[in-house]
């Protein structure tokens, strides 16, 4: 348990809107923030008035639009609002106000800064300046595209802890998200929740419900395991969700994180390394995907043998310091395969793709005496795998003839909710006819575009989800030395999915 507190942001049109939200923000926030600058004109000072008389913790924002606030409002509007408001609540302003808002003596006053580029070379400045006012906290906001540039705006929480200071920093984006879970934990006065997935009132928000159940926000502290999963984009993912129940049902003072990011060289060096690291979050153990799952192998201090022999690696755990390298795609993808066929010692299968999925399923496909072919809209690459694990290669699109494979396995994004091919399938209905199985490996949506093609064949289908669940409970295994409960892992991702 920490000392920081979960303050839920609302923003609303009308003041019926928003008391509405706030009844419901009531049953997990220890602070509400309103955002003022989302209300209507008429109704601003009324709403003040009314969450004055509740003797609850608010925090009342009116923000700009160049601070990151909804509304272009003059330098004069806003010093009017905040001459106007009671003054028995939490305020939260800007710098070029604060000197005129301290002497109204609100219960505490924020002085915040909203930076709408990375200000990483200049935060030191920034920090300087709202210390030097007044302030009773001081926040802090950046956006960000990749974890490690979250660093300099978390390491001002050592610099406030050492000048006495609260600070709230706030690092937006999806790749901030490790910030706003661990923040309270390691000395942030609060962190910004919404009220529920969609009503963000900022970039990289997580819901209320998410940062108390999911990730336990309020539970963790400085001695929190955290592990995480590693992708150039980690906004698809449910791994947190698999990973933290299990973590909760075990009763295990860890946490699994989202940490985006575009170099795994400079996440690594900047954030694991002991001796190149710049923070100290206790880092044990990470999930890897795409695109990292063979440019991480360099980085590690050892690989285990599957893992070199299929030469890709989406798990690491942090062994006293060291780096180690495993795949648990591998026996992930071939257990659930084994449970429906029994065995595939023989069958002719195609692969569809030529990633570091698809090599984990063919490594594996080949353990197990399958006759593996690898296909691939690049050919070179689909060759340049099929070589490297001694199986056959051939080109997309003319892959899948009637009549000449038993399974087939799509192991590219093909299908996968939000991109570009959502709607695609790898190969329709009239080519999958006689098929013994089709094994597709997006998860996300549960029923893809190509298992809808499976059925209209009716021919048999796995889905994603076991896979995920399969390797998971691996990873779980290898960074904790126990068994998870598989069923609370899998209620979690179905919940999230669906």
């Amino acid at each position: 348990m920490n000392k920081g507190k979960l303050c839920i942001s609302i923003c609303a049109k009308s003041s019926e809107e928003l008391f509405e939200k706030i009844v419901r923000a009531e049953e997990s926030a220890d602070v509400i923030e309103v955002r003022f600058d989302c209300l209507d004109p008429q109704e601003r000072l009324e709403v003040a008035k009314r969450i004055s008389a509740t003797g609850k913790n608010f925090i009342i924002t009116f923000r700009p639009e160049e601070q990151g606030g909804k509304g272009l409002l003059e330098v004069e509007e806003r010093k009017e609002f905040w001459r106007s408001v009671p003054n028995d609540k939490w305020a939260d302003i800007e710098p070029d106000l604060v000197e005129d808002a301290e002497a109204r003596k609100f219960e505490k006053l924020i002085c915040s800064y909203h930076a709408s580029s990375n200000t990483a070379a200049n935060i030191r400045q920034i920090y300087a300046l709202i210390a030097d006012t007044g302030a009773d906290i001081l926040k802090i906001a950046i956006p960000t595209d990749s974890a490690v540039d979250a660093i300099p705006v978390w390491k001002l929480i050592g610099d406030a802890e050492a000048a006495n200071k609260a600070i709230i920093p706030i690092a937006m984006g999806e790749a901030g998200k490790w910030t706003r879970i661990l923040g309270t934990s390691h000395g942030a006065f609060l962190s910004f929740a919404s009220l529920e997935s969609g009503s963000e009132t900022a970039s990289g928000q997580i819901s209320a419900d998410d940062m108390v159940n999911v990730f336990r926000s309020k539970e963790l502290d400085r001695e929190t395991e955290v592990f995480g999963i590693v992708a150039a984009v980690t906004s698809y993912s449910v791994s947190p969700w698999m990973h933290n129940a299990a973590f909760k049902a075990a009763g295990m003072n860890r946490v699994f994180v989202p940490l985006q990011t575009d170099s795994i060289d400079e996440f690594i060096i900047r954030m694991v390394k002991p001796e190149t690291r710049e923070v100290d979050l206790n880092f044990r153990g990470f999930s890897i995907t795409n695109p990292h799952k063979r440019s991480v192998i360099k980085l590690l201090d050892r690989v285990e043998d599957a893992a070199a022999k299929i030469g890709a690696v989406n798990t690491i755990k942090n062994e006293d310091g060291k780096l180690v390298g495993y795949n648990t795609d591998a026996p992930g993808f071939v257990a659930p395969l084994k449970k429906v066929l029994g065995s595939v010692k023989g069958a002719r299968v195609a692969i569809a793709g030529a990633g570091g999925a698809a090599r984990a399923c063919a490594y594996a496909l080949k353990q197990e005496g399958a006759s593996v072919s690898i296909f691939a809209r690049n050919y070179k690459k689909a060759n340049d795998l099929a070589d490297s694990l001694g199986v056959k290669a051939g080109a997309m699109n003319n892959s899948f003839r009637p009549g000449t494979i038993d399974i087939l396995v799509n192991a590219t994004p093909i299908g996968t909710k939000g991109s570009r091919e959502e709607q695609a399938a790898i190969a329709t209905s009239a080519q999958l006819n006689g098929l013994k199985l089709v094994y597709d490996l997006v998860y996300n949506p549960i029923e893809t575009p190509l298992i809808r093609e499976a059925r209209r064949a009716g021919v048999p289908a796995i889905g994603g989800v076991d896979m995920l669940i399969a390797q998971g409970a691996r990873q779980f295994e290898i960074w904790t030395g126990e068994k998870p409960q598989i069923n609370v892992m899998k209620a979690a991702v179905l919940t999230k999915l669906r």
